[in-house]
């Protein structure tokens, strides 16, 4: 990157970590640092962990280390603690994601707030946005809509009738291995082969009320159909934010991540191991609150209109 670019992405960085803290600041909301390195790590399947090894004395079993891909597991541990709302900003690691658009490590700003549901983080969520775009003098519209809706609007069908069929003859011209999909992986192909990708660049749009099925660490709520209590928040074409009204049952939290497991073993993948003390966490109580994760490096590519990730790194991947 020539110079001069470099230091514009570098000021705007800054500037935008100032405004964060001086966001929450003004709201009361602690900045915390989490580890970095766990015992446990994400079993989330389309999600692979970088791991080390520690070679020094230690009480643990194990001498592994699993390097975070986000920092809710320990958030929800000082959540239960007592702390209450409180956000990091800091480094996260996925492995074999590299590319004009990820970068192996980035950095994320995570945010909790006890006796919130989604819906009301969703209105400050968009409001911290407003605010980044704000720092270069622009605004965006904003639209909200519910999964199903999104679904209906664009498409014509209805994601949680439609048949396996029916979502794979939508994306009948996209030349995708099928063999070991599921439901939820075509209509997640759906969203990002063929309605992301149509969202307007100048408006932010929020996606709220997910399939059951793809409830992660959300509560679901009951009805016909059940929906996750989870939201995706789009600036123009790029994700930028996930959040969650959390669930608080541990019974139910160790059930979700022994499925993950299973998935990891049908796929192929090494099954990974469970975070112990955020289910002790959550055994001994999560307080009523919602969190979401926003991507920095996906707001400043916003912020700065480009699709390349390298254009705001300080250093990339490749290059490190």
């Amino acid at each position: 990157m020539p110079h001069e670019p470099l230091r514009e992405a570098l000021r705007l960085r800054a500037r935008l970590y100032a405004l964060i803290r001086e966001f929450f600041a003004r709201r009361g909301v602690l900045e915390v640092e989490t580890p970095i390195l766990s015992e446990a790590a994400n079993t989330e399947p389309n999600i692979e962990s970088f791991s080390t090894a520690f070679t020094g004395p230690t009480e643990s079993p194990s001498r592994q280390r699993w390097l975070r891909t986000s920092a809710e597991f320990p958030m929800k541990r000082l959540l239960a603690a007592g702390v209450g709302d409180c956000y990091e900003l800091g480094r996260v690691f996925r492995n074999g994601e590299v590319g004009r658009r990820h970068n192996p490590e980035f950095s994320m700003l995570e945010w909790y707030r006890v006796g919130w549901n989604h819906l009301r983080l969703i209105d400050e969520t968009v409001e911290l946005v407003q605010a980044a775009l704000a720092l270069l003098g622009r605004s965006s519209e904003c639209v909200s809509l519910t999964y199903r809706e999104l679904f209906a609007q664009t498409l014509g069908l209805d994601p949680f009738a439609a048949s396996v069929d029916v979502l794979r003859a939508a994306l009948a011209d996209a030349n995708i291995e099928a063999s070991s999909l599921e439901r939820d992986d075509w209509l997640d192909l759906l969203i990002t082969h063929r309605i992301q990708p149509e969202f307007p660049a100048d408006r932010i749009t929020v996606i709220r009320d997910w399939p059951a099925s793809q409830c992660s660490l959300a509560r679901i709520r009951p009805g016909s159909p059940p929906v996750a209590e989870r939201f995706e928040l789009y600036l123009g074409r790029h994700e930028l934010a996930n959040g969650y009204h959390e669930l608080a049952d541990a019974s139910e939290q160790r059930t979700r991540f022994e499925h993950d497991n299973q998935r990891r073993r049908q796929r192929g993948q090494v099954e990974l191991p469970v975070d112990e003390r955020l289910l002790d966490a959550l055994a001994q109580g999560l307080p009523d609150c919602a969190g979401v994760a926003l991507g920095i490096e996906r707001l400043l590519m916003c912020l700065l209109q480009t699709d390349d990730i390298r254009q705001v790194l300080a250093i990339d991947f490749a290059h490190a």
